[in-house]
């Protein structure tokens, strides 16, 4: 059975008696837990998907609430932990325990964390971040956007490929020989069965995704064609990976998906965007632009960015938008006298100053929230590590907010 939230015992009474004693969360842990207490919608919206697909959610055995999913998902996302450290510590910890909504239940194994997490959706995920922003537009919180781009992996040497297309289609012809020599094998029971047809299903899916990466690369190197992106293979173990060029000396290639941020003035990420390709930054100004509005009722009073979202369109849409200052440096021309007086005045400076902010929030995402390299399987759910990642940053910033404010008014006379 799934529910919201999870019955107080005795025993779990005893241990918030305890926290009141001096056993208590960390201020920042503290707040994200009063913050999240007050989310009803989220919650709410994490308990659909855990029911979503079975025939009757009120009955059977209680597994994970959608409190308990929701907090441990940040709480890995916020520690960078994997599936077992973060069972390891819940159990182990009296604020971890109080945090998560556990307190004396007993904590299950870190299959039962992944089955949940995969339950959610990108979604769902999506929502929820929505919802937090918004949530903090309404606290005073919140104001402002800017604007940028990440990705992963770097590029390989070429000097080898005949060898390397050699010992491919060694592979896949081995593999080949061994699904032929079994394609009348049978197991014990039915279950063997089953378990044999499966892996010879997934030996043949791989062997296609090796003919095509044998193909694309012979046409590509050997005999010099130009091979559409939509024909290529990057990764037969993710067949959904985009080549991204960002015009790095250091790193010309890279192997991911491009993701795209938005950050206010106060370092919460108010719109994230998994793209598919390498699409060219300027096509997001509109989009963010709306996004923006939705989220506070207005247009930016700054829009800042990179010059790889310049365009003199993208100017004019700014300005129509209501957006006040502007504080996107022009792309390649020779800029005119009042370009380059405006590009130097220090309110265009200001504004570019502010928008670097989003690099330091990037490095956090990507050195504190796991977002450098995703370890999950799939498309969507390489959204949901994303989705996660934002979720947790917005959640601390949130929190960190709500402390300031809580300082400021105590030392108000």
């Amino acid at each position: 059975m799934r529910a919201t939230a999870r019955q107080i015992s005795f025993a779990d009474w005893e241990l918030i008696r305890q926290g009141e004693q001096g056993v208590r969360l960390e201020p920042l842990l503290d707040a994200i837990s009063d913050f999240l207490d007050e989310q009803r919608d989220i919650i709410e919206r994490i308990r659909r998907d855990l029911v979503r697909g079975l025939k009757r959610p009120g009955s059977g055995r209680n597994g994970l609430t959608a409190t308990q999913i929701l907090r441990s998902l940040v709480l890995m996302r916020l520690k960078n932990w994997d599936y077992r450290e973060l069972r390891e510590r819940i159990a182990d910890g009296l604020t971890l325990r109080q945090f998560t909504d556990f307190y004396c239940a007993p904590v299950p194994k870190h299959d039962a964390f992944q089955r949940g997490f995969i339950r959610l959706t990108p979604q769902t995920l999506k929502v929820v971040n929505d919802l937090l922003v918004r949530a903090a537009v309404e606290l005073g919180l919140e104001d402002g956007v800017q604007r940028m781009t990440t990705r992963q992996r770097q590029a390989q040497q070429t000097g080898t490929y005949r060898v390397l297309i050699g010992i491919a289609e060694e592979v896949v012809g081995n593999a080949r020989a061994g699904l032929e020599k079994t394609r009348t094998m049978r197991g014990k029971d039915m279950l063997a069965d089953m378990a044999i047809e499966e892996l010879r299903r997934r030996i043949e899916h791989f062997c296609g995704l090796g003919d095509r990466v044998i193909d694309q690369t012979r046409r590509r190197v050997l005999d010099g064609e130009q091979v559409p992106t939509g024909e290529k293979v990057y990764s037969i173990f993710e067949p959904h990976t985009d080549l991204i060029k960002r015009g790095k000396v250091r790193t010309p290639i890279e192997f991911g998906h491009k993701v795209f941020l938005a950050e206010s003035a106060r370092g919460l990420i108010t719109q994230y965007e998994v793209l598919k390709g390498n699409p060219p930054d300027e096509v997001h100004v509109v989009s963010s632009l709306q996004c923006h509005r939705q989220a506070f009722g207005r247009a930016p009073e700054l829009y800042g960015s990179d010059r790889g979202f310049f365009s003199e369109q993208n100017l004019a849409s700014c300005k129509r938008a209501g957006v006040k200052l502007v504080c996107i440096p022009q792309r390649g021309g020779k800029r005119t006298p009042r370009r380059e007086a405006y590009e130097s005045s220090a309110a265009f400076k200001q504004g570019q100053r502010f928008r670097a902010g989003i690099e330091g929030r990037i490095s956090v995402l990507f050195r504190g929230r796991g977002m450098k390299r995703c370890l999950a399987e799939g498309p969507d759910r390489f959204e949901l590590w994303v989705g996660a990642a934002v979720l947790a940053n917005n959640l601390m910033r949130i929190a960190a907010l709500l402390i300031a404010r809580s300082t400021r008014r105590r030392k108000a006379p």
